[in-house]
């Protein structure tokens, strides 16, 4: 068996072709690149190559205080801004013995379930647009804006909110910004049935993806699949229920895990569906909580400059897309001795390898695209 790299032509019969699929990835989450070793149309062997947008986020902590990297924890999944700070300033208070304020911590709750919600919208407007769909898109943007205006209202920014602090947030909540969230939630719940109506309920959506791209439970534990995708192959495994942070051990009732037994395409985007709803549920009942809560703090009062004591924690979230852990080890000083970020895309796309052999060339954007990553989430 011979293999070759082709350009322009075609090959012998008893020859595999390596094919590059990149480096970018079809629906524009980032710069990905796909090495597949074909037979005919049957791929046989598939390498994902990431690291064409690596920053260097993990070493640049080492050289910011601790209110700088909050800035630097953001950018990873842009879909997951607010979620990505919460990691970060968790670690940080638990190395300093933190107590945060009540109405923080259900105001966290609530805006990490908005931002939730946020990320769900743009896959599932755009894992149609990747099989032929353009309709579902315009209906998720349009839902999308709505909450990015309340979410803009209250931090300033339409991505990157910036706006959790060591402590707590950065500042109280605007007058009647709480009744606007509700509304806005309600609206948003009120139309969510066009998913289902127009993606699940087409029949060439189905028969694109139900069957297609099997991820085993075995190969889901084998990689650290997290998140949907990991449910979806019947993993049943929440952190916001099996190890409760924030607001969410009060909030067992609504919590709903979502989880699937197929592994296929299908599955993984009627578990993302599935989620979407529970955290606007999720949400309306962070609502309910804050209206009953007394006035007070929104944050703890920090020294001009803050340091964490000597030692290690490990703080890990249940972000939109999967796991979320950071492994902060701090020699006393202002700045981060270590911060090792452990990013939900990382491992979830390492699971293409073997998620492709065996697939058609033509099922491949329908396979990539159920993986639901973020290639900055990937490279850091």
């Amino acid at each position: 068996m011979t293999e070759t790299t082709i350009g322009v032509g075609g090959a012998a019969e008893s020859t595999d072709m390596v094919l590059n699929i990149g480096p970018q990835h079809p629906s524009t989450h980032g710069v990905l690149r796909l090495r597949l070793v074909l037979d005919g149309e049957r791929i046989v062997r598939a390498e994902p190559i990431v690291g064409y947008m690596h920053r260097g986020a993990e070493k640049l902590f080492e050289a910011r205080d601790y209110r700088q990297i909050v800035m630097l924890a953001n950018r990873h999944d842009w879909l997951s801004a607010f979620s990505n700070e919460l990691g970060v300033v968790l670690a940080v208070e638990r190395m300093l013995g933190m107590e945060v304020p009540e109405r923080a911590v259900w105001t966290r709750t609530l805006l990490a379930e908005l931002n939730r919600v946020l990320n769900h919208l743009m896959f599932l407007g755009s894992y149609p647009l990747e099989l032929g769909g353009i309709t579902p898109i315009f209906y998720a943007f349009t839902e999308r804006e709505e909450l990015q205006r309340v979410m803009e209202e209250i931090s300033g920014g339409r991505m990157h909110y910036m706006f959790n602090r060591v402590g707590g947030l950065k500042e109280d909540l605007p007058a009647g910004w709480t009744d606007r969230v509700r509304a806005v939630v309600a609206g948003v719940r009120s139309r969510m049935g066009r998913f289902d109506d127009l993606v699940l309920g087409n029949e060439i959506f189905r028969g694109r993806t139900r069957g297609v791209g099997v991820l085993s439970r075995a190969d889901v534990h084998a990689y650290g699949v997290s998140g949907p995708i990991a449910r979806a192959s019947g993993v049943d495994f929440d952190l916001r229920r099996d190890e409760p942070y924030l607001a969410y051990g009060e909030l067992a009732d609504t919590l709903k895990v979502v989880t699937r037994t197929e592994g296929d395409c299908l599955a993984r985007f009627e578990v993302l569906l599935g989620q979407t709803h529970n955290a606007l549920d999720l949400a309306d009942a962070c609502l309910d909580r804050l209206a009953g809560l007394p006035p007070g703090p929104i944050n703890q009062r920090l020294p001009k400059v803050l340091k964490a004591p000597e030692g290690h924690t490990y703080a890990w979230t249940e972000n939109p897309l999967g796991l979320n852990g950071y492994y902060l080890v701090s020699k006393g000083e202002k700045t981060p001795y270590r911060l090792k970020l452990r990013s939900a895309s990382y491992n979830n796309v390492q699971a293409l390898a073997v998620l492709l052999p065996g697939q058609l060339v033509a099922d491949m954007v329908a396979i990539l695209g159920s993986m639901f990553f973020v290639v900055g989430d990937v490279d850091k």
